[in-house]
């Protein structure tokens, strides 16, 4: 390595160093600005209670003497409130707080003064489910009595910081205004001086595209906030809100309920994953958004430029409550004199791949929020993205049902793949073929030295006949990918949502057609037709297989347990509480692949296949060796000789 090169890399190290050490300072910062914040949000309250006993003592007395006590008594802590607060933040710290809601055709969001936040968002198109099956009340993202959005800051106060919290005081609220694009806007104000404030404003949109209607843009001004606000590097965001449940099983949607993020410049997104308790990681480096995600819906907070760092947690509530996850992001942003405010954003709504997709920062650039929707990650994904998602986009514009789709999918996957189905049944058939012979290089080579020769003579008797002793598991590994990518596409498709099917009431969770009075270890506490049948049809197919194969193939015959009768009942366990539409798609599959095989029984004559097989061993046997066989028998024949050597 020459010299310049370890010059750079030093270079590197130390850059990397310092932003590390600027980022961890930032946050000690932080936690030292909340600590001062609880220590004056104490002596308020001690001011208060101190005035109390005041009041109290005299109130045995007349009730002018306890009227004009208790009056001095609140005049005292407001003095010392106006003293540390101004005028200002002191009458919004009294104030009645208002809630107001703004719709349009997709949410309705409800507004609090207190903090100037969204308290709650009711999405109009989807429901909850919620006891005995019943679907009578719309999704809530959020509890509004926990939700909370606030910013933390300090002002100037003579030679002392003091810290503000927004979520303490009560903003002034502008009528909704309807813009010229077809938003309504909502301004809130909080007053800090005379002609400086603090301004937030959200755009409602109402355009009938879903991408633009679930967004509010959310922007921060700092209007002639300079002169009052302390030295300081970074403004604080807290963000918080509990989730609802709103699936038929807990467990299961528990599983695909985390915090999400993503890191600039990144195509990925990083999740704390899956937690029935608490979890939590804090960065130190830039994020892009984060999202509180549950199975079906996530509420996004998008920062175009980027947070310094984030402190993310989420802890689980338990199974029988009404509730799912409560979510908390500590986010800071960065503060100058000449910071005159923020552009933000929040998304309240379905994870649906074909919406997310098209949100993009404003200059349009991607976000990559469609990598909410667990898609799988290499080929499964992208066999999802660019195969299974627009086939079943296309087939929805046409056709109502959804289990008709998930028919039709099925049916196209095997067309595509039946040319190699039948390439399959034939290697497997010549095999069957050359049983006989088989069985003979058995017999010439029973003893264990004498393995080499007799794989070197199967596979020249391959090679005759035209065998390809993999062409039985193609159709397998081909298939693997897709049956895998349908293993994560059905459970995450808002689309099979509240879409029935026979006696399916929601494709996209489990059918019950029996609820146990007790819960079985592994399998659950009723019990999946859809999944019953699936196991079933795997039963079926597997006994079928391993009848074509065992016979061509003796190694089989130790598998039979496993195949023929344990992966059903593995399957039928693990599949009792997935998504009804992905076990039908299986019990399907194991359908058409049973009769793929019984037609192409039927097309295939055994005496052409073994007719075409001689032709080909005439013709090889005539030949020359191609350099790979030769290099190949020469490679066995030292292999034979080393082991001769040993034996020696």
């Amino acid at each position: 390595m020459d010299k310049k090169s370890i010059i750079g890399i030093a270079v590197v190290a130390v850059l990397f160093l310092g932003f590390a050490y600027f980022n961890s300072q930032q946050q000690k910062e932080y936690l030292e600005q909340k600590a001062a914040y609880e220590a004056y949000v104490d002596s308020v309250a001690a001011a208060a209670r101190a005035a109390a006993p005041v009041a109290d003592s005299l109130a045995s007395g007349n009730g002018v003497q306890a009227e004009v006590a208790a009056a001095e008594a609140a005049a005292a802590v407001r003095e010392r409130q106006v003293e540390t607060l101004g005028e200002s933040l002191t009458a919004a710290r009294e104030a009645e707080a208002e809630e107001f809601i703004v719709e349009n055709d997709v949410m309705a969001v409800l507004f609090s003064t207190r903090g100037g936040q969204i308290k709650g968002v009711t999405l109009k198109d989807y429901t909850q489910y919620g006891p005995r099956g019943k679907r009578d009340r719309k999704i809530e993202m959020m509890d509004p009595a926990t939700a909370r959005f606030g910013l933390s800051f300090y002002l100037k106060n003579g030679l002392k910081n003091v810290p503000v919290n927004t979520l303490d005081y009560v903003f002034t609220a502008q009528p909704v205004v309807g813009e010229a694009d077809g938003a309504k806007s909502v301004v809130m104000r909080l007053p800090v001086a005379e002609g400086a404030y603090l301004e937030y404003r959200y755009l409602i949109y109402d355009t009938a595209a879903p991408e633009r209607d679930y967004l509010v843009d959310f922007d921060v001004r700092l209007v002639n906030m300079a002169p009052e606000m302390a030295n300081q590097t970074q403004i604080q965001i807290d963000w918080a809100n509990t989730t609802f449940q709103n699936e038929k099983g807990f467990q299961n949607e528990n599983m695909y309920t985390t915090l999400s993020y993503r890191f600039p410049d990144e195509t990925s997104i990083e999740e704390l994953g899956m937690s029935e308790g608490a979890k939590s990681k804090n960065i130190s480096t830039q994020v892009n958004w984060v999202a509180f995600k549950q199975q079906f819906f996530s509420s996004v907070f998008i920062a175009p430029d980027n947070v310094s760092y984030a402190n993310l947690a989420f802890d689980t509530a338990a199974p029988e409550s009404s509730l799912l996850k409560t979510f908390t992001a500590q986010m800071g942003v960065p503060y100058t004199p000449q910071t005159e405010g923020y552009d933000f954003a929040f998304y309240f709504g379905p994870n649906k791949y074909s919406i997310l997709k098209k949100i993009g920062e404003p200059g349009g650039a991607d976000i990559y929020l469609e990598r909410l929707v667990p898609l799988g990650w290499g080929i499964f994904g992208w066999v999802n993205r660019w195969c299974v998602i627009p086939v079943f986009d296309f087939l929805r514009n046409y056709i109502g049902s959804f289990g008709i789709i998930i028919f039709i999918l099925v049916l196209l996957v095997k067309l595509v793949i039946s040319p190699l189905t039948y390439k399959s049944y034939v290697s497997m058939a010549k095999m069957r073929l050359v049983k006989p012979q088989i069985d003979e290089l058995a017999k010439k080579y029973p003893k264990p030295e004498d393995a080499m020769k007799k794989q070197q003579a199967t596979m020249e008797l391959y090679k005759k006949a035209g065998i390809n002793p993999m062409g039985g598991c193609i159709p397998m590994l081909i298939q693997m990918p897709i049956l895998i990518a349908m293993f994560r596409f059905f459970p995450a498709s808002i689309e099979l949502r509240e879409q029935p099917f026979l006696w399916a009431d929601d494709l996209s969770s489990y059918d019950s057609i029996v609820n146990l009075p007790f819960s079985i270890p592994f399998y659950g506490d009723h019990v999946s037709l859809f999944a019953l049948l699936m196991a079933v049809s795997l039963f079926g197919y597997s006994w079928f297989n391993y009848q074509q194969t065992a016979s061509s193939q003796p190694q089989m015959a130790g598998m039979k347990f496993m195949m023929v009768y344990m992966m059903p009942i593995m399957m039928l366990f693990w599949f009792n509480s997935y998504s009804s539409g992905l076990c039908y798609y299986y019990l399907l599959s194991n359908i058409f692949t049973i009769g793929q095989t019984l037609v192409i029984r039927r097309m295939v004559d055994d005496n052409k296949i073994h007719a075409i097989m001689q032709a080909n061993a005439a013709k090889k046997s005539k030949g020359k060796k191609s350099k790979f066989q030769q290099r190949y028998e020469e490679l066995m024949r030292q292999q034979e000789a080393q082991q001769r050597a040993k034996r020696k």
